[in-house]
């Protein structure tokens, strides 16, 4: 399909993106192979593939870093980029940790219901930010401050699993063990996840954006 000036219409999408867009789908790229490696572990125990989850983590944070930075240095802020930005951090901070969870033997029945917990707080503070940005913003554009931690925090959260993998403590080994609560098994150390989804949508923490 052509549009009136004659070019693609997908063509005229790319056309619209700007540099810091693409480090933003960079970031999502990072977030959505973390998801795969964490799968691949899962199905093969090739602990390699764990590590590889693990470390895109960070590298997306860098690449969430720099699109900010960047947008801001060029002046190219626009409602596609932090949309564009939100589905990216979901990827890369919300599903991407609780991916790892799972696949760390965090796979109990309440176990599931916090990482879905951890991913719903994520999703609605990424939501609520994206309404109250504009309000929040100083006339450069740059926001002064967060209500909630920001959802790359997460990545205190994958740094614990990779030091559980280095240090041999997943599945049945993992750190403080399992208990069984009615119907279902909790591992202790998913409450983790609780805490810092409970932190992203305090309304009360305001933390100033650096």
């Amino acid at each position: 399909m052509a549009r009136p000036n004659g070019r693609p219409k997908h063509f005229t999408m790319i056309r619209e993106f700007h540099l810091a867009d693409f480090l933003t789908l960079a970031n999502g790229a990072c977030g959505t192979g973390s998801v795969l490696a964490s799968m691949t572990y899962a199905a093969s125990s090739a602990r390699g593939s764990f590590y590889l989850a693990a470390a895109l983590t960070p590298i997306a944070l860098v690449f969430d870093f720099l699109d900010g930075r960047v947008a801001r240095m060029r002046h190219e802020h626009s409602p596609l980029g932090r949309e564009l930005d939100s589905l990216a951090d979901v990827i890369s901070f919300g599903m991407a940790p609780a991916a790892l969870a799972f696949a760390a033997g965090m796979r109990g029945g309440w176990d599931v219901a916090v990482l879905l917990y951890f991913v719903a707080c994520g999703v609605s503070r990424l939501a609520r930010f994206n309404v109250t940005a504009e309000s929040l913003a100083e006339p450069g554009g740059k926001v002064r401050y967060f209500e909630g931690t920001p959802i790359p925090t997460s990545v205190a959260l994958v740094a614990v699993l990779a030091a559980a993998a280095w240090c041999e403590r997943l599945g049945s080994n993992l750190w403080l063990g399992v208990t069984s609560l009615g119907p279902c098994e909790l591992h202790p150390l998913v409450g983790m996840f609780a805490v810092s989804g409970s932190l992203m949508i305090s309304k009360t923490l305001k933390i100033p954006k650096i």
